[in-house]
C-alpha cells in the first residue's frame, strides 16, 4: 500500500519549508515512523551527490539525513542549476538532462511531470509517510500553467497541502489570506491548514489573528513556531543564507578570519558551514564592490556553476589584485572545485559547455590547467589530506579535467590517485573535493596551522545531529503534529 503524503508550500520563498520538512522528518523518525522527503522541483546551485552518482538539492540531502536514510535521486527528481540570469542546467533524476532558458523551460515542464510522479511513487512504496516540499509559492499564479513544483504537482499526485508563512518578514495575515484568495477553488479545497513560522515574542498575541484567518479562510492553524536560533547551525541551501552577518567570538578575542568572495554563480557554499560553526572563526562573505579584507588569514575561493564567467567577474572586482597582495603578506589561499580551477594557469572551454567556446588565463598561482568537458564527475570520495595526513570525506561535482606539473604536489590522495595541487610555499592549494572541512581532524589541524595554539574542538557532524534533534523537539512542543498526520492521505 502506498504511503500517505502531505505537502508544505510557502506563502513566499525562504519561509522555512526546507527546515520544517527536515525537522518533521526527524520528529516522525523518533516516533518510529518510516518517513522520506520529496521535492518535485528545486532550483539551487548547492547540490549533493547521491551514492549512485546522481545529484539532488542540498536541502533534500539534509532531509534524508533527518529521516536516517541515504539520499536518493528520487527525493528531488528535477533540479535546476542556474548558469545565467536567463537559463539553467536541468538535472532529471540525478542526471544532466540539458540546459534551458527560463521561457523554454516552461514548455519542457509537462514532459518532466511523468518523471516526477515516477520518483514520487518510488518513495511512496518505501515509506509510511512522504513529506513533500514545494518551491517558492503557489501564489505565483502567473506561472501556474504546467506547474510541477506546487499545486500542479499536488493535484497530479492528489496530495493535501499545508501553507507555511514567515511572520518575521511582516504581513503574515496578508500572505496567508492573499495566497488562498489567488488560488482556484479546487486548489483552496486542497489546503488543510497553515503554520506560522519564525515568531518572536509572546505567542498569545497571535491568538486573535488565528481567529481572523479562520473567519476569512476557514483554515485551521497547525501551530505558531517560535524563532529557532540554532537553525543557522544547519546546512543552508539558499544563497540568502550568505547575506546573514558573520558571528564573531563572544569573548572579544581576534578570530581566524576567512574571506570568501561572493561569486555571481557561487555553488556548494555549504563547504563553509563547518568553518562558520567554529567559535573562533569568522567567515566574511565579500560582496561585489568590496575589497578582500587586508586582515584575512585565509582567502577561500568557493565553487561556481560557471567557472570562466565567475573568474571574469573576480577580475572585474579587482579581487585578483587583493589576492596578490594577500599572498605577498604571507596569507593562505584555498580553492575548492571551481576555485581550484581558477587558481591554475588557464582554463579552456572548447565545446562551449559554459557559454561560447573560449579560453582564459587563470590566476596563475598553481601550475595546472583545466579543460571544461561535457562529462560531469559525480561521486562520493574518501581521501587523505597530504600535509596533515588527515582523512577526509566528501564528493566531487565538476565538469572539467585538470592537468599539469602541479599535480606532483597534490592536496589530496584519493584511492591512490592525486587530486588538487599545493604550491611550493605550502600556503596556496586547491582540490575538487567538496565537504572536506566537515572532517573534524582535518579542519582542526588546518585551522591550527593558520593560528598556532587555537583551542577549537567542534565536532561538526555531532552538532548537526544534535540540532536536528532539538528542532524536532521544538516542533513537537509547538505544532499539532497529530492533526498534521491526520491531514495526510
Amino acid at each position: 500500500m502506498s504511503a500517505r503524503a502531505i505537502m508544505l508550500q510557502g506563502t513566499g520563498s525562504d519561509v522555512g519549508k526546507s527546515l520544517l520538512v527536515a525537522g518533521l522528518a526527524r520528529l516522525l523518525m523518533r516516533r518510529g515512523i518510516t518517513v522520506l522527503p520529496f521535492k518535485p522541483q528545486n532550483m539551487s546551485n548547492n547540490a549533493a551527490v547521491t551514492a549512485d552518482g546522481g545529484e539532488i538539492g542540498r536541502a533534500q540531502a539534509l532531509q534524508a539525513r533527518a529521516c536516517g536514510v541515504v539520499p536518493s535521486v528520487h527525493m528531488n527528481p528535477v533540479l535546476l542549476k542556474p548558469q545565467t540570469d536567463m537559463g539553467s542546467q536541468v538535472v532529471v533524476q540525478g542526471r544532466v538532462f540539458g540546459a534551458a532558458r527560463a521561457r523554454d523551460y516552461y514548455g519542457l515542464k509537462p514532459q518532466l511531470l511523468p518523471k516526477v510522479l515516477e520518483s514520487f511513487d518510488t518513495l511512496r512504496n518505501a515509506a509510511e509517510i512522504v513529506l513533500v516540499e514545494g518551491a517558492g509559492s503557489p501564489a505565483e499564479v502567473n506561472l501556474r500553467a504546467g506547474d510541477i513544483a506546487n499545486m500542479g504537482f499536488a493535484e497530479a499526485a492528489d496530495v493535501p497541502v499545508v501553507l507555511v508563512a514567515d511572520i518575521d518578514r511582516g504581513g503574515v495575515l496578508a500572505s496567508v489570506y492573499g495566497t488562498v484568495e489567488l488560488l482556484e477553488p479546487a486548489e483552496r479545497g486542497r489546503i488543510a491548514g497553515y503554520i506560522v513560522n519564525k515568531f518572536r515574542g509572546d505567542k498569545s498575541l497571535f491568538d486573535s489573528a488565528v481567529d481572523i484567518l479562520r473567519d476569512r479562510t476557514g483554515l485551521p492553524c497547525f501551530g505558531v513556531l517560535p524563532w529557532f536560533p540554532d537553525a543557522r547551525l544547519l546546512p543552508a541551501e539558499d544563497a540568502v543564507a550568505l547575506d546573514r552577518p558573520a558571528v564573531t567570538p563572544a569573548d572579544g578575542a581576534r578570530p581566524i578570519k576567512i574571506a570568501v568572495p561572493r561569486l555571481p554563480r557561487i555553488a556548494n557554499f555549504d563547504d563553509l558551514d563547518p568553518l562558520k560553526a567554529e567559535t573562533d572563526v569568522e567567515v566574511v562573505i565579500v560582496s561585489a564592490g568590496d575589497p578582500l579584507p587586508l586582515d584575512a588569514d585565509l582567502i577561500l575561493l568557493p565553487g561556481s556553476k560557471t567557472t570562466m564567467g565567475d573568474l571574469h567577474a573576480f577580475r572585474e572586482q579587482g579581487w585578483h589584485v587583493d589576492l596578490h597582495a594577500h599572498i605577498r603578506r604571507g596569507g593562505w589561499v584555498v580553492g575548492l572545485c571551481a576555485g581550484y580551477q581558477m587558481l591554475g594557469k588557464g582554463l579552456a572551454d572548447p565545446e562551449g559547455i559554459e557559454g561560447p567556446a573560449s579560453s582564459i588565463d587563470g590566476l596563475g598561482w598553481l601550475d595546472v590547467e583545466t579543460v571544461i568537458s561535457p562529462r560531469k564527475a559525480l561521486r562520493e570520495v574518501e581521501a587523505v589530506e597530504s600535509m596533515t595526513g588527515s582523512p577526509v570525506a566528501g564528493y566531487e561535482m565538476h565538469m572539467g579535467v585538470t592537468e599539469g606539473v602541479g599535480l606532483a604536489r597534490p592536496m589530496l590522495t584519493i584511492a591512490g590517485r592525486p587530486d588538487g595541487a599545493v604550491d611550493p610555499t605550502g600556503r596556496i592549494m586547491g582540490c575538487y573535493v567538496h565537504g572536506l572541512f566537515a572532517a573534524d581532524g582535518f579542519r582542526h589541524a588546518f585551522l591550527s596551522r593558520l593560528c598556532a595554539g587555537r583551542n577549537g574542538g567542534l565536532r561538526y557532524e555531532e552538532q548537526v545531529e544534535a540540532v536536528l534533534d532539538r528542532f524536532a523537539a521544538h516542533l513537537e512542543e509547538n505544532l499539532d503534529v497529530d492533526a498534521l498526520l491526520a491531514a495526510a492521505r
